[in-house]
């Protein structure tokens, strides 16, 4: 029996590893290939391209499609509709399919992406990093940065949990929100932030 859950309405195809406790939801497509981690959850209309690999823990919410060429390391989320890309100068008349045309796009560990957002291809989403709903990032994004806008701009840094950090007159970052189990400074994240 699978240590894995998939809806009888999604497609997995051959070749594919799953990693136990994960959770694939209605009408999505795991391509050949594929290598989804532990404690996955695939929302409703996923699609997961060809060769992708997800890591443990990642959540991917509606309507997202994860081309090949992109990888999510653990803990990643992807909000609802928001969007990879894999090729950069796309034309139907001129089709560019394999991976000698994809552009690598690497999301690393614990990074959130928020509904709508576009990811152009070819760029790294920090550890931690934080990109607003319906942020078009296309340039590198950098470890704990808070991003939005059409392209997408640091606005400020947020902690491991996510909130936004203050900046005192030595230039140390701390989350000043209650439920944080203690008050981080970015020197304790093993990164130098500047205000």
């Amino acid at each position: 029996m699978a240590d894995f859950f998939v809806h009888e309405s999604s497609y997995v195809d051959k070749d594919v590893t799953i990693g136990e406790n994960t959770k694939i939801w209605h009408f999505s497509h795991i391509q050949s290939g594929a290598v989804l981690g532990k404690n996955i959850s695939i929302g409703q209309n996923v699609n997961v391209g060809n060769n992708v690999h997800i890591g443990d823990g990642c959540k991917i919410q509606n309507n997202v499609s994860i081309y090949e060429g992109v990888e999510l390391e653990d803990y990643v989320f992807c909000g609802p509709s928001m969007v990879f890309t894999n090729v950069l100068n796309p034309r139907s008349e001129f089709p560019q399919r394999g991976t000698d045309f994809y552009h690598k796009t690497l999301v690393k560990k614990s990074a959130s992406i928020g509904a709508n957002a576009t990811i152009v291809c070819g760029h790294t989403v920090g550890q931690y990093s934080f990109v607003a709903a319906g942020a078009v990032v296309a340039s590198d994004v950098p470890d704990f940065a808070l991003v939005a806008g059409v392209p997408a701009k640091v606005l400020g840094w947020v902690c491991r949990h996510g909130h936004r950090l203050k900046f005192d007159e030595n230039n140390l970052g701390r989350c000043e929100y209650e439920a944080c189990e203690t008050y981080e400074k970015l020197s304790e994240m093993k990164v130098v932030i500047r205000k």
